[in-house]
């Protein structure tokens, strides 16, 4: 692949300043790891997104959706090829009883979004450290709620560039899963069913959900958020905590003592210590209680 070839060819699909070469992914993940990207893009429309889907086929240069990098770890050796970043595409607004998120919107945002045009049901997602195109790509969920219970519809870009609206029913939608990774989609924009409600009766129960993440995670230190599903019948937390694991890392990594379900980036860590805690938790749990710790992070790119 020639690097120069590629950002010549892409600059003829979208405007140059938003496409980096050799960029740090450490720079776009919330875990503050990742080594560099052949070539970084952030598209801004979803024909942009399209064309750059299809050059990538058509000239068989390696392809990765990144997402905001909230939910993913970036192994030191980087990511060869074209890395795809829709942070651009991040508007927002209601149509009715309706919001409709750009792809790139913070989950967050949406959320506070809809509590501002007083449409009640999202309030769940007022802390999810993500994107509305994550969102639906892994399901997320907080305090009983989850994004099958107010996605109506999605636009998705497929794998061969072509453009699909989806009903939220074809997604197969289920605990911290959908079918959009195995489909290859990249989703372009949700629109959310939501319905009318009392700006102050919404506020006080995302005020107190703002409470509580604040109060039992920890946000003072970079992470990837929750690292592990809840295995059946189990809290994937309380196994950790159990196995004395709080505290515990490699390198820069480790277990945090504020919650165990997270592992926090303390101090200029690695992809490789981060991972390596994370497989030290799962081989522990394992060993301690027969159970297996499924991760619900993304583990990209390759080694140095």
């Amino acid at each position: 692949m020639n690097i120069q070839q590629v950002y010549k060819e892409l600059s003829e699909i979208m405007d140059k300043t938003y496409i980096l070469i050799d960029e740090y992914l450490k720079n776009h993940t919330y875990t503050r790891l990742g080594g560099k990207a052949d070539i970084f893009v952030m598209p801004e429309t979803i024909a942009e997104v399209k064309a750059i889907v299809r050059y990538a086929k058509k000239s068989q240069v390696p392809f990765t959706l990144l997402g905001n990098g909230s939910n993913v770890i970036v192994k030191d050796g980087g990511i060869r090829g074209i890395v795809l970043s829709l942070k651009r595409l991040d508007a927002i607004y209601a149509d009715g009883n309706h919001v409709v998120a750009g792809s790139g919107a913070r989950i967050i945002d949406t959320s506070y979004y809809a509590l501002e045009k007083r449409l009640s049901g999202l309030e769940f997602a007022c802390g999810i450290p993500g994107t509305v195109g994550g969102a639906l790509y892994m399901n997320a969920g907080a305090y009983g709620g989850e994004i099958k219970d107010c996605l109506k519809s999605t636009t998705v870009v497929t794998k061969d560039g072509d453009v699909l609206e989806l009903n939220a029913s074809e997604l197969d939608l289920d605990y911290r899963t959908s079918n959009i990774p195995q489909k290859g989609y990249i989703v372009m924009e949700a629109v959310f069913e939501l319905k009318p409600g009392k700006h102050e009766e919404i506020k006080a129960v995302m005020d107190d959900l703002t409470y509580k993440r604040e109060s039992k995670q920890p946000l003072e230190y970079p992470s990837c958020g929750s690292v592990f599903k809840r295995p059946p019948g189990y809290f994937a937390g309380k196994l950790i905590q159990d196995s004395s694991l709080q505290g515990k890392g490699i390198g820069g990594a480790e277990v945090s003592t504020k919650h165990a379900g997270f592992i926090v980036n303390k101090k200029d860590a690695t992809a490789s210590d981060y991972i390596g805690v994370i497989e030290m938790v799962q081989k522990t749990v394992k060993d301690k209680f027969d159970v297996e710790l499924e991760r619900e992070v993304r583990i990209l790119g390759e080694d140095l």
